[in-house]
């Protein structure tokens, strides 16, 4: 090692935490890395079923609302329920423990939606996949805040939360083509090859649809990561980047008194109302989308996935960078950037999404959703910087549950089960203009009926849910006031602003 570089690193060693961080650079590199590749991994086993919709409803004869509900509330009733208790363990015990142990399970979950064979088993499998999730976002983000010094943590958290758009991504990239290219008559000459002759036997191969081994193939490889996670990432200490002040010391606060703290900061109110909102939208939207592009420009699943993952989720995960990125740069010249940023990126999304979902073709729709894509994900960083800066490393876990309680609530719980809803609503008004008795039970299958009303059928069915999508992507707008009343308060209550 060069004399410049022994100087160096001594130099390191004797400064605070809070201004270097914990470990060395290229490890906390590494356990970032690690963190996102699990947060992809929890978005690619939600997200995929989204891609999925439209053959799981054909093959299980369901309708928008059960898919709705599956997406949605099937999800999130043990993910927003479980994410606050296992927050409030997380800040006793081995948080790395604790997110191992989840990617595992959600994992396997992911790996028997692909057995599902009623409404009924799919929801369930669908409640379990939620229960493994829950314990995914507390403890890496308070893992997070304990590797990375304060001014880093709005850089490291828009990282982290790249997730959100490169899960959507590659879940597209997978489900998609999985679904209309590989058979089952393939996987078994796979195995066959491998000598799995024990795999064999347990299911009916010749027989099997393209979306369950869409779920076998993003299920396995979570549970390998897992391990891989278990004996590389070590636990930080609790607090180690956290600036002079900070009341570190002691157990954590109490539940009620964490959460009594954390309303009466005005900031943290608006920016969580401001994500629920956001989220609302946006869970709402992303169930749908593929639905959409097949509906209303007719593209096979797999051109469907890749527009909506690949060109819009690599947008997507520009934005998300660049809103944590930025706000670390321009914090230092405008302290309200965790603010404003994100309520112009909303604001302005809002006429670039009705240009682009009710655009009259491909050419004309793409660029418009590109540019909405970027800059509606300008909230995601700042929403966990401010989540994670308001509070002292005791309730930083616990902080963050509480937003993602509300968020995941009436985002995951209700955006895809309202969208649903509403796009059936739609679709039975708009079945009642034509003079041809249209009914729901009628349009369930058009195999068979006269070329007008199957025509009639699929319109209604196309605009309903088009018009579902345009009413969501407006609420991006309320969800900008919201960020924008965060910055009146917002240098008064962040705690972790030291340089």
């Amino acid at each position: 090692m060069s004399d410049a570089a022994t100087s160096s690193q001594t130099s390191d060693e004797t400064l605070p935490g809070y201004q270097t961080g914990y470990g060395t650079p290229a490890y906390r590199g590494y356990v970032l890395f690690s963190l996102l590749i699990v947060y992809i991994f929890n978005f690619i086993d939600r997200s995929i079923f989204a891609i999925l919709t439209e053959p799981m409803k054909e093959s299980l004869k369901l309708e928008d609302w059960h898919m709705g509900l599956l997406g949605g509330l099937a999800f999130a009733i043990f993910y927003t329920t479980l994410g606050i208790p296992i927050a409030r363990v997380a800040e006793r015990y081995n948080r790395m423990l604790i997110i191992m142990v989840s990617l595992a399970m959600w994992s396997l979950m992911t790996v028997l939606c692909g057995f599902a064979t009623s409404f009924t088993t799919l929801f369930i499998f669908r409640l379990l996949v939620g229960v493994g999730e829950a314990g995914c976002t507390p403890p890496a983000q308070s893992v997070i805040a304990d590797y990375f010094k304060p001014t880093s943590r709005a850089t490291a958290a828009s990282i982290y939360a790249l997730g959100v758009p490169l899960g959507g991504m590659f879940a597209g990239l997978a489900a998609g083509p999985i679904n209309d290219y590989v058979t089952g008559a393939n996987v078994h000459a796979l195995l066959g090859d491998w000598g799995w002759t024990w795999v064999q036997g347990l299911i009916d191969w010749q027989s099997l649809e393209g979306w369950r081994i869409a779920f076998f193939a993003v299920g396995f490889p979570g549970v390998v990561f897992a391990l891989i996670l278990a004996l590389t990432v070590k636990e930080p200490p609790r607090g180690y980047s956290d600036p002079p002040g900070a009341d570190r010391k002691g157990p954590p606060e109490k539940f009620l008194s964490a959460l009594g703290g954390l309303m009466r900061k005005p900031t943290y109110v608006h920016v969580v109302i401001g994500a629920a909102i956001a989220s609302f939208a946006g869970y709402g939207i992303s169930q749908f989308s593929t639905s959409f592009l097949r509906r209303t420009h007719g593209l096979s699943l797999t051109e469907a996935a890749l527009i909506f993952s690949l060109v819009l989720g690599l947008m997507a995960a520009l934005g998300v960078f660049l809103s944590g990125f930025l706000a670390d740069k321009l914090s230092k010249r405008y302290p309200t950037a965790l603010s404003w940023m994100p309520a112009l990126g909303m604001g302005l999304s809002v006429p670039l999404y009705w240009l682009g979902y009710l655009a009259p073709s491909i050419p004309l729709m793409i660029p418009p959703l590109m540019l909405a894509a970027t800059l509606h994900y300008f909230y995601l960083g700042p929403m966990y910087a401010v989540s994670a800066g308001v509070v002292d490393s005791r309730t930083r876990a616990t902080a963050v549950a509480i937003t993602l309680f509300a968020v995941n609530l009436i985002g995951i719980g209700l955006g895809p089960t309202v969208i649903g809803f509403l796009s059936t609503f739609l679709k039975t008004v708009l079945m009642s203009g034509y003079d041809l008795g249209l009914t729901l039970q009628l349009c369930k299958d058009v195999t068979g009926l006269q070329d007008n009303v199957a025509a009639a059928c699929n319109d209604a069915n196309a605009r309903g849910l088009q018009w579902s999508i345009v009413i969501f992507a407006t609420l991006y707008g309320w969800a900008a006031i919201h960020y924008l009343l965060a910055g009146k308060t917002l240098e008064r209550d962040m705690l972790s602003k030291t340089a």
